[in-house]
């Protein structure tokens, strides 16, 4: 199987020097180091021209991290990504800057709508930076005592300041199944009201706690849909930072075709058969979900068999 979007692979992370703070300012002054900046929850984008129209294809901007000092002095948070070879990789939070400060840096884009052009492992850097940054974020106080908290660990641990509580946060993930239900030669396609005119995708939930994976996939498709599944089989997982997502991919079968919308949350669920699928209008009507996603991953995977 292909390295699904935004998963980081076989990127070294190094772990074990997130907390040796000479190699860390070593790293920061070392102009071979590469720098990606956020600026509220964007990424810094330069769109690579090529033989065609149109912007070109986007790349996340890496900066010399030399000749950018002044941007890691005014960083809310630095965070260790890893090493690529013998090259350091760092996401800078740059959202205390103004907008006219930021706009100076080039174009900061929104990676959930142009993550699925970018060359993959660009992305995946992205959505690891995405990821933790929206953590950092959400966690400048202190979840036991209400203190204010401060960055740990090159960017992977915040602490309490009250010296008397010192809990230690580490970053969350909320893990969420999302599953191929099949029927036959039938698969169950299904759309919420909050999504682009005309997308369908499979079915998907959070994981609630006490609950296993599998057991997550039958409860989410009978809440959703009235439908008792079997046979559930783990697909693939994709990490999908928007927010702070880990999506769990499987694979589940049901006995009865009969779909009964029960919980709000579907607008619509029908039965599709491969060639619906491959006879797709992509438009208003009917699209299929984005390519940089699970669910299409889970769909086209289908398709093949």
């Amino acid at each position: 199987m292909q390295t699904l979007f935004y998963a980081t692979g076989d990127f070294d992370r190094r772990a074990d020097r997130r907390e040796d703070q000479i190699w860390l300012r070593e790293r920061l002054r070392d102009p071979s180091s590469r720098l990606y900046p956020l600026w509220h929850m964007r990424h810094l984008i330069a769109h690579e021209v090529g033989s065609g129209h149109g912007l070109g294809v986007p790349r996340a901007m890496a900066l010399d991290a030399r000749q950018h000092a002044d941007l890691v002095a005014r960083a809310e948070t630095i965070i260790l990504l890893g090493v690529d070879g013998e090259v350091a990789h760092f996401a800078l939070d740059l959202s205390s800057l103004d907008e006219q400060s930021a706009a100076t840096l080039g174009e900061f884009q929104e990676l959930r709508a142009i993550g699925a052009l970018m060359p993959q492992r660009e992305g995946a850097l992205l959505a690891y930076a995405r990821g933790l940054a929206y953590w950092h974020q959400r966690h400048r106080y202190c979840g036991t005592c209400g203190a204010p908290t401060e960055v740990k660990a090159a960017g992977h641990q915040r602490q309490c300041t009250d010296q008397a509580c010192s809990t230690v946060q580490f970053p969350r993930t909320d893990p969420a199944v999302i599953m191929r239900v099949t029927c036959g030669n039938r698969i169950l396609m299904a759309r919420q009201a909050m999504w682009p005119q005309g997308m369908h995708s499979v079915l998907a939930g959070f994981v609630e706690p006490g609950e296993s994976l599998e057991d997550a996939v039958i409860r989410e498709v009978l809440e959703e849909v009235g439908v008792r599944v079997r046979n559930v089989r783990y697909f693939a997982s994709q990490p999908w930072p928007f927010p702070a997502s880990l999506m769990l991919g499987f694979t589940a079968e049901a006995d009865d075709e009969t779909l009964h919308l029960q919980d709000g949350e579907i607008e619509e669920a029908r039965w599709m058969t491969r060639l619906d699928l491959l006879n797709s209008p992509e438009d208003a009507t009917f699209r299929l979900p984005r390519t940089d996603s699970i669910s299409r991953r889970l769909i086209e995977d289908w398709l093949r068999l």
